[in-house]
């Protein structure tokens, strides 16, 4: 079976970080004998609109073509224009881009797997309507919570892109409740999940991880990993450090434009890592903390879990569902207090339990097993695949 997997976040050479989640799961699929193929789009300003932000004239060097893994990506240019998630949809342009790819490639898919129903999945629904090719769609997060709110627009885009899907998943409970109300369609959850071989404890110690780190041997670490920026609360996780008297030394694992400001503030910034460092990372942790605003069900919040690892986290996204009887632990969002409250009770009340440390690691074991879930979204691919013939 030929799938064309549609995206705006995959791994590159240049970027290996980003979007590893996808990776992931082609990565299982793989292994079940499915033949992919990924299409990640990338935007470019034209001349006149270059001359209006130093942003839009920064060139995207991510290679047009590579093999990652076995698995050919392709990477397209299509138009771009400011603000156009909220004023001026692209589905249409990132739709003629990938047919373009299509056609110069020879590629044929039996199905189309789009991520994020902005933009990815409304460029589905008009690649599937002239290739005649179904398509099945996955939500994962600000493409419900965040961007059908931005315009009239913006919800007719998103509720066209999960209308016209023959099948469409979500990545939590919660996910799929919100889409339900805004669309009126009805979803199946489907986490992608991680490796869980890859993410076990070892028997090299807390002190030998931080030593081949060059992290601190001897202060209490509160370790975030992600993009730095804004909309994860990083701004809030710095207030909330630099308010306590005795507080875990901050250290931020990932690259963004708050890098400078962070670093100034005294913060310990690794910059992006390669993902197979993120273990370390956490392991060399006390705390893991995940302040973000939005998410779907965050990848590195079940990575921990798998770990072991206390994690203080904000109350948002499927992130309820996953901590289960245990959601009290969860904070509410765009609060350096309630960040601060937390650290100190995690320290000093001793509130992350063996139990609870137990629970959420047999929750993780149970429903986010990438290769069990693999099998579960190949079995969606059939279902398609035979009823659309």
């Amino acid at each position: 079976m030929k799938i064309l997997w549609i995206t705006s976040v995959y791994p590159s050479s240049m970027k290996p970080g980003e979007g590893v989640f996808h990776e992931t799961q082609v990565q299982e699929l793989q292994k079940l004998g499915l033949d992919i193929t990924v299409i990640c789009p990338r935007p470019f300003h034209s001349a006149p609109v270059r001359m209006l932000k130093k942003t839009y004239r920064k060139k995207d060097a991510r290679p047009e073509y590579e093999v990652r893994k076995g698995i050919p990506v392709y990477r397209p240019f299509y138009r771009a224009v400011p603000g156009q998630l909220k004023w001026a949809q692209p589905h249409r342009r990132i739709a003629s881009a990938v047919l373009k790819t299509m056609k110069q490639r020879d590629l044929y898919p039996d199905l189309i797997h789009a991520h994020f129903a902005m933009p990815s999945g409304g460029a589905a629904a008009v690649v599937s309507e002239s290739a005649q090719i179904p398509y099945v769609l996955t939500l994962h997060g600000s493409d419900v919570n965040v961007y059908p709110h931005y315009s009239k627009g913006a919800f007719k885009a998103f509720k066209r892109a999960v209308g016209s899907a023959s099948v469409v998943l979500a990545v939590s409970h919660k996910l799929q409740e919100e889409a339900k109300k805004l669309s009126g369609f009805d979803s199946s959850v489907l986490p992608i999940g991680i490796q869980l071989s890859r993410f076990q404890e070892n028997e090299e110690t807390k002190e030998e991880i931080r030593k081949r780190l060059g992290l601190p041997l001897d202060q209490r670490l509160a370790v975030y990993v992600g993009r730095l920026v804004r909309e994860k609360g990083i701004f809030e996780l710095s207030e909330a450090i630099e308010s306590l008297q005795d507080s875990p030394k901050a250290v931020f694992v990932g690259d963004g434009p708050a890098k400078s400001m962070l670093t100034q503030k005294g913060h310990i910034v690794t910059g992006q890592v390669p993902n197979h460092q993120v273990r370390d990372y956490l392991l060399a942790a006390d705390l893991f903390v995940l302040p973000s605003y939005s998410e779907g069900m965050p990848t590195v919040v079940i990575e921990a879990l798998a770990l072991r690892v206390p994690v203080i986290c904000t109350d948002v996204g499927g992130v309820s569902s996953l901590f289960g009887k245990h959601q009290h632990l969860l904070i509410k969002p765009k609060s350096a207090q309630a960040l601060a409250e937390a650290i100190t009770r995690y320290e000093h009340e001793q509130i992350w339990k063996p139990e609870v440390a137990d629970d959420l690691y047999e929750t993780v074991q149970a429903q986010f097993d990438a290769g069990k879930n693999a099998k579960a979204l190949h079995y969606q691919y059939q279902t398609v695949t035979k009823t659309s013939v």
